[in-house]
């Protein structure tokens, strides 16, 4: 069984499938939800390779389904990065 890095606790099956890399850019809410779906976008081109790669879907299948992903990878990016940042709150003073 795999163990964490200090290699005292197992590595659960959802953290080894789906490992989750900690973000080093400019915080902001808008680039961490899009580094969030960039992994997620990344991760699921990877089963889907590895599922044509097997045989399990048919090339074009994998290409459609990327193609709809693709888009909806933009489109977030368009959303969370591309859009003006929200003003900031008038909060009283004192």
């Amino acid at each position: 069984m795999a163990h964490d890095k200090e290699g005292d606790r197992p590595i659960s099956k959802d953290d080894f499938l789906y490992p989750r890399s900690t973000y080093h850019g400019d915080f902001t809410p808008q680039n961490l939800a899009f580094n969030a779906n960039l992994q997620e976008f990344a991760q699921r081109i990877g089963i889907l390779c590895n599922l044509e790669t097997g045989g399990k879907i048919s090339s074009s299948a994998a290409y459609d389904e990327i193609k709809q992903m693709w888009k909806k990878l933009k489109a977030s990016k368009s959303e969370l990065l591309d859009a003006p940042p929200p003003s900031k709150p008038d909060l009283p003073e004192g």
